[in-house]
Order: C-alpha cells, then sequence, then structure tokens
C-alpha cells in the first residue's frame, strides 16, 4: 500500500518560512518523480514544483520560482519544499505526488499516480 504523507504546514506572516517535508511508503521512491501541489479554496489544484527521480533537475511555477526550493533524499524516501519569502496568495492545502513517467517533469495532476492527503499552509498579511 503506497502512502505519501506530508508535514510542516502552518500558520506564519508574510515573508516567512515554512519547510514542508513528504515521506512515502510502499513505492520504489528512486522510481518516481517526484511534485509538490497546492489547492486554495474554491480553485483548482495548482502545480507548485517537481524534482525528477534522481534530482537531477528541478521545475517550479512562475508563481513561486526565486521563492521556493524543492529537493529530495532517496535514502529517506522523503522530498522537501522549502518556501521562503511566503505571501497571502501562496495560503493553499499543499499536497505531494509522485509520478511513473520520468522521462518529463509534468505539471498536470492527471500524470500522477500517488498523492498525500495534504498539510494545510496559511499565510497571513
Amino acid at each position: 500500500q503506497v502512502q505519501l504523507v506530508e508535514s510542516g504546514g502552518g500558520l506564519v506572516q508574510a515573508g516567512g518560512s515554512l519547510s514542508l517535508s513528504c515521506a512515502s511508503s510502499g513505492l520504489t521512491f528512486s522510481d518516481y518523480n517526484m511534485a509538490w501541489f497546492r489547492q486554495a479554496p474554491g480553485k483548482e489544484r495548482e502545480f507548485v514544483s517537481a524534482i525528477t527521480w534522481s534530482g537531477a533537475s528541478t521545475y517550479y511555477a512562475d508563481s513561486v520560482k526565486g521563492r521556493f526550493t524543492i529537493s529530495r533524499d532517496n535514502a529517506k524516501n522523503s522530498v522537501y519544499l522549502q518556501m521562503n519569502s511566503l505571501k497571502p496568495e501562496d495560503t493553499a492545502v499543499y499536497y505531494c505526488a509522485a509520478s511513473i513517467y520520468r522521462r518529463i517533469i509534468y505539471t498536470t495532476t492527471t500524470k500522477y499516480n500517488y498523492w498525500g492527503q495534504g498539510t494545510q499552509v496559511t499565510v497571513s498579511s
């Protein structure tokens, strides 16, 4: 049974930082590209960032580029998202996701096979 468990969400003031973690089990972690998505109330789930199975390549949505950093540790079966200079518009539930489609970094939800339950990030102004 595959599980992705996010942690690290919370309430932070604008300009602050948070670090999210996603621990996986039940899959060969290094076989998967990993990504973070987010969903604000009343909005569709949107891509935030992704990292290839080896960690060699990363990709970011324009809205977070320069502020967020994705990383992974295959030995710990975990992926991370460091979020700096947070803005109120970053408020959302953040989800990690795993994609078996390793050749390309996808930004669409349909290309991700497994999802975590999400962690709430709230940025106050």
